[in-house]
């Protein structure tokens, strides 16, 4: 039931707040008058943190996401709990590690039902929200069938028109259609850039020129050809094509006077699907672009170095609209940033690989020093990429240098088998993380600290390796899929039952 709020007495306001001091008042009087902000968090799909032009990408074109970074936050150590779809969104909704969502931890499965997710919180204290675009994420059957689910989402569209097949041809629709008593939270989660392509077939001229094979930024892991250009220039223009529909939102939140009052979010659930990126736990997979933007509090537009986590999130935007996270999430909040960028809130990040196509199982701890530490429990298995990735030109035109045996020491990485159990890197000297340090002298104290920070981290979040894994479901060397009923296993931290676990690991 929706209450209006602007024709109430003196003795409603002084009920309704001692209600809510004693837990009893679910809405609250936010519109009239309104301080707690609005929010939307902006998701892309397969998005890598380097291809937006705030971060350095001098082709793509992002303008609207750069406007947000130039007046806004601008986040330069932001980090994924994964870098495969559903366990990343899964991760960033409930403020939890992937292999404490229960069996979401890999590819396609639901998340415990135990389990809030944030958006539930803000709508169950008065917040309107919806989700338009991908969602690909969902809640596993209660065992208490007598018990409804709890409900995150007002809304729940795919926001595909018929010339628009990209996520977002409702964001603006959702907006001016929304219950204008209510404070808002918006999940607006576009399908670019998952391949496909659809752009290139629904391009408007809105969107500005296409991009084109000559003007691309081929990365060093890729071939320089044309048919690697031609499938970049695709990506880019699904790019630019969530940055324009991002730019339709904030010009209807200034048309409706809303813009000042209302946190914006831009990310990426993981990086681009070509090799070497989605599924990594390197930087070219598991980094993040992370703009906030938020008018009303932040007033100097700024960088930070911060060292901060995707499920950092969820506690920040819920502290934000007055609700405490509660034990579950297990992220820390930093909204201090917006006011203070060199601030730390966390010592350290951790992400993890599982099943996602290819069997797997890899963790990684990065420290605000730059260094990354990675486990690999399947050091015999090459680190390709996802099966669309494998069916690419881009890997293709790899394949055939490999033939040719002229791939560069970055491609190699690509193909590499058996690969090291662990790798450390330093990332600042070296960004593109090739040169392992495992083993060297002089970076031994670093290897010693993280490994017993990684250790640390598995056992308080009640992480394993199963001895029976999910299996590959697609060729390692076609992507093509394999014909099997039995691929899938017990998923980490399954056996120890994780998904009860609520302790956050060190931070």
């Amino acid at each position: 039931m929706l209450i209006d709020f602007q024709n109430r007495t003196p003795l409603f306001w002084l009920v309704c707040v001692g209600m809510i001091g004693f837990g009893w008042c679910n809405t609250l009087p936010l519109v009239h008058g309104q301080t707690t902000p609005n929010m939307i968090v902006f998701i892309a799909d397969d998005v890598s943190w380097n291809d937006f032009g705030c971060y350095g990408n001098k082709k793509a074109r992002t303008p609207h996401i750069d406007r947000l970074a130039e007046t806004g936050l601008r986040f330069d150590n932001a980090f994924l709990t994964a870098s495969s779809c559903s366990p990343s969104r899964a991760s960033i909704v409930t403020g939890r590690y992937p292999h404490n969502n229960g069996k979401a931890a890999e590819l396609h499965l639901p998340i415990d039902p135990r389990l809030p997710w944030f958006p539930q919180r803000l709508r169950e204290k008065g917040y309107y929200t919806a989700l338009v675009g991908k969602n690909h994420m969902k809640k596993g059957p209660s065992a208490d069938t007598n018990t409804p689910p709890n409900k995150a989402f007002d809304l729940i569209d795919n926001g595909q028109l018929n010339n628009n097949h990209g996520g977002h041809g409702k964001w603006v629709a959702t907006l001016r259609n929304r219950p204008k008593n209510q404070p808002f939270f918006f999940w607006f989660a576009s399908t670019d850039a998952h391949r496909g392509w659809d752009a290139d077939r629904e391009w408007k001229p809105q969107y500005g020129p296409p991009h084109t094979p000559e003007h691309v930024e081929v990365p060093p892991f890729l071939v320089d050809d044309q048919p690697t250009r031609r499938d970049l220039a695709s990506y880019y223009n699904e790019v630019t094509r969530f940055d324009y529909y991002i730019g339709q939102v904030v010009n209807a939140l200034k048309e409706e006077k809303l813009y000042d009052n209302t946190v914006i979010l831009v990310l990426a659930d993981n990086g681009r699907p070509f090799p070497r990126a989605k599924t990594r736990l390197h930087d070219s997979g598991m980094k993040t672009a992370l703009v906030a933007h938020w008018p009303n509090r932040m007033k100097t537009p700024a960088v930070t170095d911060s060292l901060v986590s995707a499920i950092d999130i969820a506690p920040t935007l819920l502290l934000l609209a007055g609700i405490q996270p509660g034990p579950t999430f297990q992220g820390t909040d930093f909204s201090s940033l917006f006011s203070q960028p060199k601030t730390m809130i966390r010592r350290f990040a951790f992400s993890e690989h599982n099943w996602h196509d290819y069997e797997a199982h890899g963790r990684s701890v990065r420290d605000q020093s730059g260094f990354v530490l990675i486990s690999n429990q399947r050091p015999g298995k090459p680190w390709q990429g996802p099966a669309d990735s494998v069916r690419s030109p881009s890997h293709q035109s790899l394949l055939t240098a490999r033939q040719r045996k002229v791939l560069t020491v970055h491609q190699r990485d690509v193909f590499a088998a058996p690969r090291k159990e662990y790798e450390l890197f330093n990332s600042r000297t070296d960004p593109d993380q090739i040169h392992n340090l495992i083993g060297k002298s002089e970076h031994r104290a670093k290897e010693t600290e993280l490994r017993l920070i990684l250790k640390k981290w598995s056992v308080q979040t009640r992480d394993s390796v199963p001895s029976q894994l999910s299996q590959d479901s697609f060729d390692r060397v076609t992507g093509d899929r394999i014909k099997s009923n039995g691929y899938r296993g017990v998923t980490p931290g399954e056996d120890l039952k994780a998904s009860l676990s609520d302790h956050p690991g060190p931070r």
